[in-house]
């Protein structure tokens, strides 16, 4: 945990974007796997962590704006439960570290807010993303489940993500640890791939170096030789001479910061021509899309920078033809970039998603395109600030499935030389990602280089056991 001044400092904040009434802020409960008893890892409710830090089940706090206090609602162990697990923080040990100083009964929660709504009190909360917590409120507000979705506080929302948003130097320290542990993980796996080998043995060694730091990945590993599909979490195929490796993970830390790498690299020492010709192509597009990060830009400005680099790559190796500008305008580079270049990152892998995209990534000035392929997978579209942490994460993925479709419906004819595409069917996709920060008036990546050129991929294959 931080310090606990820091939480204090941040409730306060919090406080300050609310006019009046109660903040309700639900802590996640165990998850169970099969049985109550065989539960997923325990994962607590960022928001929960932001403003209180408590990595423990079974929380919830309330925030009074009226009388300008905070409460923390919990219940302590049973002796069975001590049993089982050995002694924990009592209720108000884990308070005093958030600064809290009143810790009541899960039993008073519900008096308080049912004092509450008999007073007309307004109560925020923010929307539940695990069916648990959204029964509990139902119960709690007394309305019915479908109700809860309905009530939720948008000037709670809102407060919440212009907070989160921007990172406080503690965060960042953090972060950077994040992304470091990331880029371990990525120089593991780029060093042991062997002809031979599953994509599950290369999988369980990122993963372990993760939790041997102390943490835990911040989302499942996409480990594959398929990588032209976004989000492949199998793992069961064998890596053979010539295959590409598309390696997408990246580690939490202890305090449940994320860290989000993508590397591409081949089973073999070095990449084939093609392959080679596709990959610059790609690092072409991540160092344009970098070299336009400063405060003040807006990032989907940024992304149709990356696409059009994309593009053009596309163009000069015979994919695509015309003109680019009207073809990335048109969404004809989603055929291989059928996604956004980046995301919002922080206590979240994709920061505050559970809250929306269209207030996270985007404006009441700009809304989000939920609609145009492509461009509708956009999480971040508004103007970058400092303190921002996201992603830049460009990717050429050649779906056979998707260009049968676009082939046979006649899709954008004048922009894609489809006979070159299907030639590809068989390639795959190359991705590579890193995560960012906007500073003063400039930008910094997070963490510590990792080979990115292929020349750098290259050696280190060549150097591997």
């Amino acid at each position: 945990m931080f310090k606990a001044q820091e939480y204090q400092s941040r409730r306060k904040q919090l406080s300050t974007e609310i006019s009046s009434g109660l903040l309700l802020l639900m802590g996640n409960n165990d998850s169970p796997m099969n049985y109550f008893d065989n539960a997923y890892h325990f994962r607590q409710d960022s928001t929960f962590l932001y403003y209180f830090g408590i990595n423990e089940a079974k929380l919830v706090a309330l925030i009074d704006i009226d009388e300008n206090k905070t409460v923390l609602f919990g219940d302590e162990m049973t002796i069975d439960e001590i049993v089982w697990m050995g002694r924990q923080q009592t209720l108000a040990e884990k308070a005093f570290l958030s600064g809290i100083e009143d810790v009541r009964s899960s039993a008073d929660l519900y008096d308080y807010i049912f004092k509450a709504l008999k007073n007309n009190r307004p109560i925020h909360y923010l929307p539940p993303y695990r069916a648990d917590n959204k029964i509990k409120l139902a119960e709690l507000l007394s309305v019915n489940i479908q109700a809860v979705s309905v009530g939720v506080s948008v000037p709670f929302i809102k407060a919440v993500v212009k907070q989160r948003s921007v990172k406080s130097e503690t965060e960042l320290l953090e972060l950077d640890r994040a992304s470091e542990i990331s880029a371990d993980m990525h120089l593991l796996a780029m060093k042991m791939v062997k002809q031979g080998m599953t994509e599950g043995q290369i999988a369980a060694a990122v993963q372990q170096v993760a939790v041997a730091a102390g943490g835990n990945l911040a989302y499942p590993v996409i480990l594959t030789k398929n990588g032209q599909f976004l989000h492949n979490h199998y793992h069961g195929n064998i890596l053979m001479a010539g295959d590409l490796v598309l390696n997408d993970s990246g580690a939490e830390t202890a305090m449940g910061y994320a860290g989000d790498l993508t590397r591409t690299f081949p089973v073999s020492k070095k990449f084939t021509t093609k392959q080679r010709e596709i990959y610059d192509v790609v690092l072409n597009a991540y160092n344009t899309a970098v070299g336009a990060l400063k405060p003040g830009v807006r990032y989907i400005d940024v992304h149709y920078t990356s696409c059009l680099a994309l593009a053009e790559g596309l163009k000069s190796l015979g994919f695509m033809k015309g003109d680019m500008n009207e073809a990335v305008a048109r969404g004809a580079h989603a055929l291989f970039f059928q996604c956004g270049t980046g995301h919002m990152m922080g206590l979240d892998v994709h920061d505050m998603e559970d809250l929306g995209e269209q207030y996270v990534g985007y404006t009441d000035e700009l809304k989000k395109n939920t609609t145009e392929f492509g461009l509708k997978s956009l999480r971040l579209g508004k103007a970058l600030e400092t303190g921002y942490v996201f992603t830049i994460e460009p990717g050429l993925y050649f779906i056979p499935e998707l260009t049968k479709i676009w082939q046979a419906e006649k899709k954008f004819t004048e922009f894609i030389n489809y006979d070159k595409v299907v030639a590809y069917n068989d390639f795959g996709g190359i991705r590579v990602e890193d995560d960012y920060v906007i500073t003063g008036n400039s930008y910094r990546k997070l963490g510590k280089h990792l080979a990115i050129n292929a020349e750098e991929v290259e050696q280190i294959r060549e150097e591997s056991v």
